[in-house]
């Protein structure tokens, strides 16, 4: 078979390497892709905001199935039009990825369907927000309603921080359209993690718990990120609250999504608060997380592609997952300044040197190869270095040791990805 991938990330090349491995893929191609990526597919110079582009790549050279990575083009309807000109695709319609396009809709939807997450309010206008943050009490979560690629959200500590963070997004709008409407959360006390669920719409099937880091210093300090690190599994997602999560959070939302005739297939993914009062859903997005796609892949002891199609096709419920008891753990390294301000064009060195040991991939999640074949780091989050082990805290020491071989000074990553699943290996 003919696949297609979109997207140029390092859950792409995660994507990318899972199924490249599979005996039905016969041609692998991604959309624009990276230097990771073109060792597992070939790249086509078309980007995943393509959408237009991307069909007619698709029609032309016959591509059986497609699998799209990001958001962007998931919420613009890509799937819409590959299934308009008959082209199997994974992932949500437009009007089911409401669920990450649309963080006022998501808080709607989980009113109507009774499913927990934390009181909120929403506002376009710049005034009536201020009024509603001077009246409230503090900590609370301002959030972007669009997508603000991880980047719209703020945990106001203060009414300076949260006047800052509303002025930027209702006035100066920093995160242009995305920011037009703001939703203002109740803060959640808890633990965080990712739950993730694959879906045919009716039948659901829950993935292996991660928790990720998301903010860019150790010990969860500084600004929040896309995401500097993940592993799996997720000690604070146990059997028990795996259930609850099901019962009281996904199956809801597949249900409720049916009922209101917004069919979702593909993977969906909730970001949840674990809290003395059980899970509460703090957003929802609808594709595989990045960087905890890089885990999942590497735990996963089933062949992805029919996975995939299953969902397509209504058929998940003949289909069984298998996992690896091994635990993986990935630590992204990102430009030094990420998330703000970073030079691109990079040299990194060591690659081959982290890869000695067979225990550890690499994803690429923004590089290039120069004319002479030099590997260049070319956006914020670079690299995820991802090991896998017996427990947590060997598939942390290998990760590390291998971050120790890549030689990038212009790069960083966190120190201490995985610090909570290896404090309760430690206390037990």
């Amino acid at each position: 078979m003919k696949i297609l991938v979109v997207g140029s990330g390092a859950r792409e090349h995660a994507l990318c390497w899972a199924i490249s491995a599979s005996p039905i893929c016969d041609e692998l191609y991604c959309a624009p892709g990276n230097a990771g990526i073109a060792e597992e597919a070939s790249c086509i110079d078309i980007a995943a905001e393509d959408l237009d582009g991307i069909v007619c790549f698709a029609r032309k050279n016959a591509i059986d199935f497609v699998l799209v990575g990001p958001e962007a083009p998931l919420v613009a309807g890509l799937v819409d039009q590959l299934d308009a000109v008959g082209i199997k695709a994974f992932g949500p319609t437009a009007a089911a990825a409401q669920l990450e396009g649309s963080k006022s809709f998501t808080k709607e939807f989980c009113k109507r369907h009774s499913i927990p997450t934390a009181g909120f309010a929403r506002f376009t206008e710049l005034k009536l927000a201020l009024d509603y943050v001077r009246g409230h009490t503090l900590p609370l979560v301002i959030k972007a309603d669009g997508l603000a690629a991880g980047k719209g959200v703020t945990i106001a500590a203060s009414v300076e921080e949260a006047e800052s963070a509303l002025v930027a997004a209702l006035r100066d709008r920093v995160f242009g359209d995305a920011g037009a409407e703001v939703v203002i959360e109740e803060f959640m006390a808890g633990e965080e993690a990712s739950f993730f669920a694959l879906t045919d719409g009716v039948t659901i099937r829950p993935l292996v718990a991660v928790q990720d880091h998301k903010a860019v210093g150790d010990g969860d300090t500084g600004p929040n990120t896309g995401g500097m690190g993940a592993y799996s599994p997720a000690p604070v997602v146990d059997p028990a609250m795996a259930s609850r999560i099901m019962a009281e959070i996904i199956t809801p939302t597949i249900e409720g999504m049916a009922v209101e005739g917004r069919l979702f297939k593909g993977v969906l993914y909730a970001g949840l608060m674990i809290t003395a009062s059980g899970p509460q859903l703090i957003e929802y997005n609808v594709r595989f997380g990045d960087p905890e796609c890089q885990v999942l892949v590497l735990r996963l002891a089933s062949d992805l592609l029919p996975v995939l199609f299953a969902c397509c096709d209504g058929q998940l419920r003949n289909v069984d997952l298998q996992w690896r008891e091994d635990a993986a753990l990935c630590v992204v390294m990102a430009s030094n300044g990420y998330p703000g301000s970073y030079k691109t064009g990079t040299l990194i060195k060591g690659i081959d040197e982290a890869l000695a040991d067979r225990g550890v991939t690499i994803f690429h999640a923004a590089t290039k190869r120069d004319g002479n074949n030099a590997l260049l780091a070319m956006g914020g989050r670079v690299l995820g270095i991802t090991a896998t082990g017996v427990d947590i805290r060997a598939a942390q020491r290998r990760a590390y040791l291998a971050v120790e071989r890549v030689d990038w000074p212009d790069g960083f990553c966190r120190s201490d990805i995985g610090w909570r699943a290896v404090a309760r290996i430690g206390s037990e």
